[in-house]
């Protein structure tokens, strides 16, 4: 999963939002003299990627996408998901978007010192500029797949993925919407991290 359903399935604090994006930048090798609730956390990001990557929906979804795109799709399929999640936030959760994103751009920024040198960088343009607003529209999950694909170290044909999305917009979806509360099921049946139930709406798909 990307950043933002990372952080939806933390707890509301910055020892868990911060070890919950812990994974995307060498997770393990930076975890070990943080506390306990940070090395939860950590667990629980590898927790939901199993789970995702593992998947069947999510599996068959890469098929949505052409030859050229395939090799990269599971990317896509992360990034395009955090769009479906602010698609459909309100079924999800009962804090508005605005209100959850500020706080959670708070709570990362308290933890920025403690960052791996990368994911000091990543998060500080994150919530500087407010990447999730971009992933409101097509148009900037478009832009943030080719800047992915811009840093990816060798050549590379992931560069226009948006256009498999614009294609099967409606299928994938589908996917996301059948996942989704699987996976907030998945991550509290195993409560690695106190659960928080409070803001988290009853699902009833």
């Amino acid at each position: 999963m990307n950043y933002l359903a990372h952080l939806f399935l933390a707890q509301p604090n910055a020892d868990s939002h911060f070890g919950n994006l812990l994974g995307d930048f060498g997770g393990n090798k930076h975890v070990k003299q943080q506390p306990i609730a940070v090395q939860k956390a950590l667990a629980n990001h590898y927790l939901v990627d199993k789970f995702t990557d593992n998947h069947p929906v999510v599996k068959s979804a890469k098929h949505f996408f052409s030859a050229k795109h395939r090799r990269f799709a599971s990317i896509a399929i992360d990034v395009v998901f955090d769009h479906f999640l602010i698609q459909h936030w309100q079924h999800f959760h009962r804090e508005p978007l605005v209100d959850f994103k500020r706080k959670s751009y708070q709570l990362l920024n308290e933890r920025l010192d403690d960052m791996p040198s990368r994911m000091r960088q990543v998060v500080g343009n994150m919530t500087t500029n407010d990447w999730f607003k971009e992933y409101e529209t097509l148009t900037g999950i478009g832009l943030a797949l080719d800047n992915i694909a811009n840093r990816i170290r060798f050549a590379n044909s992931f560069s226009g993925s948006i256009e498999d999305i614009h294609s099967h917009y409606d299928a994938l979806e589908a996917v996301f919407l059948e996942f989704f509360p699987q996976l907030i099921e998945h991550v509290n049946q195993h409560g690695l991290e106190v659960t928080n139930k409070e803001n988290i709406v009853k699902l009833n798909f």
